[in-house]
């Protein structure tokens, strides 16, 4: 039995999913036989978090203040181990425009892009629609925007800009969506994504039966290992550790393109890193004390 804290909650617009995936985290790791105390990173938390002297931190908070390597550090200071990728991985896949940067330096297929800075509309835009606008540094679809045509180009920069004033337009890749799980050295089976609205937003995502998911995804032995191949040449590049998952658009040729890398990929009941491990033979409570296993100092 080990002492854990799971860090949960916290102050992005993530946070009501942050919560379910922590209370869900807390939930299997009791099952396991752990002291676990779930801790709202929100307040006065990093005091409760000194008090509890906890042997590792699991954590558990999406996006900003949680995914973007600020916890990371706070717990490499505190020499706290934790789970998942050290600050710089985490900083590095958090921040969409900087990831895009290592890609493209590395040789990782990532769609057409540009940065769309504050004040600059539609007419600035040089990437060809079909596109996507999105908050660089922003999770769970919030703020994502899909322009089909040119017209429709304000109004999906306008839904980025709900969340960030600086906008990442990237070319919409036709074709399938997939994601590939990561856990350390562990590949997981690929998963396709197909969202009854035809879009994978955030009610795709977070509502049952709105998205149909495939595992092991349909796809020919070539254009698994491919997409495989290539989720792990962007988790090393970012230099991630531990649990990661990778999303993808593979084109109708069977090409696949790096959208971004998840360091704290979420695990509620809808989330598709336990899907992957579940197809795989490895249980939700096993999955998560696999990942707490690996709960470390990385700096």
């Amino acid at each position: 039995m080990s002492r854990v804290a799971v860090l949960l909650g916290g102050r992005s617009n993530e946070r009501e999913v942050s919560l379910r995936t922590g209370r869900a985290v807390a939930e299997a790791l009791r099952r396991k036989g752990h002291d676990v105390t779930e801790v709202d990173a929100v307040g006065d938390w990093v005091e409760r978090l000194l008090g509890l002297r906890p042997e590792a931190a699991f954590v558990a908070l999406h996006g900003r203040w949680g995914e973007d390597g600020t916890v990371q550090g706070l717990l490499e200071m505190l020499d706290i181990p934790y789970t998942g990728s050290g600050v710089l991985a985490s900083a590095l896949a958090m921040d969409k425009v900087a990831s895009k940067r290592v890609f493209e330096a590395c040789g990782i297929p990532t769609p057409p892009w540009q940065v769309l800075p504050p004040g600059r509309g539609a007419e600035a835009v040089e990437v060809l629609t079909p596109l996507v606008a999105k908050p660089p540094r922003g999770g769970s679809t919030l703020g994502v925007g899909v322009a089909r045509t040119p017209d429709e180009v304000p109004a999906a920069l306008r839904t980025a800009r709900g969340c960030e004033d600086t906008v990442l337009v990237e070319g919409f890749i036709e074709g399938r969506e997939l994601t590939v799980g990561l856990l350390d050295e562990l590949e997981l089976p690929v998963v396709e994504i197909v969202p009854e609205s035809g879009f994978y937003d955030y009610e795709a995502k977070y509502t049952a039966g709105r998205t149909r998911y495939l595992c092991p995804a349909p796809l020919a032995e070539a254009e698994a290992s491919r997409s495989v191949e290539v989720a792990r040449a962007a988790y090393a590049v970012l230099g991630c550790s531990g649990a990661a998952r990778v999303d993808l658009r593979l084109d109708p040729q069977g090409n696949p393109w790096v959208l971004e890398v998840n360091t704290i990929p979420g695990m509620t009941p809808t989330s598709l890193l336990p899907k992957a491990a579940a197809a795989a033979g490895i249980g939700f409570d096993d999955l998560v004390e696999r990942m707490l296993s690996g709960a470390s100092l990385k700096a």
